[in-house]
């Protein structure tokens, strides 16, 4: 156990780190150990951090990639060389200590959307952390016909991630064999050559989304909307669903559509 590890464990909210992965030189994703204590609905976010230099803890918004029922906790972050909080945590190992702050909360809940026919998750980078979590959840697929993820990034490298949560779904004990039926995981890139290539702004827009997909335009009679990315990509969807009639949904108010607003460094 590292020095700084040490000094975590005996603060408040200490959690054991499990596993760390890393997907490429900008994004790396690791497990702690849950409090036993901890409640929280699949699509929210804690926060979460290490020490600071004047020893008070660095803290930001983590949206938990494991689902409700998990018994570990999973985060997907990106590495920021010099950002206060991801320079150090990008170095965890297996065996230190991260803090985690037992309140959670956020709006990427299935209780923030009306009763619909599809869900949509809208993600770039890591954005798709949140949809990680919900895509495990049995009331996904208990309330929805069809469950689809898009994940926008700019390299091949950075969908890694995504193709590994698809798997892990596909093979999951509790929803895997109801997501075989469901799910559908849509991926582009908009810097690299790909597969499939664009902003999903641009592919709502000219509708090959929905061509690519053999689904019908989002209608907010059917469909419900889960929109998780940069504040620019957040306030473009917006623009878009609002111009089709979709109202905003909160956890006191549900809506057609809801978007995340927690941001990590």
């Amino acid at each position: 156990m590292t020095a700084a590890s040490k000094e975590v464990a005996q603060l408040p909210g200490g959690q054991t780190v499990l596993s760390v992965k890393h997907w490429d030189d900008h994004l790396f994703s690791f497990r702690l150990s849950r409090p036993a204590s901890f409640r929280f609905r699949s699509g929210e976010f804690v926060m979460i951090g290490l020490p600071g230099e004047n020893g008070k803890p660095l803290l930001r918004a983590y949206s938990i990639a494991s689902p409700f029922w998990d018994e570990e906790l999973e985060f997907y972050s990106i590495k920021v060389q010099d950002g206060p909080l991801t320079s150090k945590l990008q170095k965890i190992q297996p065996g230190d200590q991260v803090i985690v702050k037992i309140k959670s909360t956020g709006t990427l809940v299935i209780d923030a959307l009306l009763p619909g026919k599809r869900l949509w998750m809208l993600s770039t980078g890591t954005g798709v952390a949140p949809f990680a979590s919900l895509m495990r959840e049995p009331e996904s697929y208990e309330k929805f016909d069809r469950v689809i993820l898009t994940q926008t990034c700019r390299m091949k490298s950075e969908l890694a991630y995504g193709v590994d949560l698809e798997k892990r779904l596909m093979e999951d004990p509790l929803v895997g064999e109801e997501a075989q039926g469901k799910f559908i995981r849509y991926a582009t890139t908009t810097r690299e050559q790909s597969e499939r290539m664009g902003r999903i702004t641009d592919l709502i827009n000219s509708g090959k989304l929905f061509d690519d997909l053999g689904l019908p335009e989002l209608d907010p009679e059917f469909d419900r909307v889960m929109i998780c990315g940069s504040m620019g990509l957040n306030m473009d969807i917006k623009e878009i669903l609002e111009a089709r009639g979709f109202t905003e949904g909160a956890n006191s108010r549900p809506g057609e559509y809801v978007i995340e607003r927690a941001f990590v460094d």
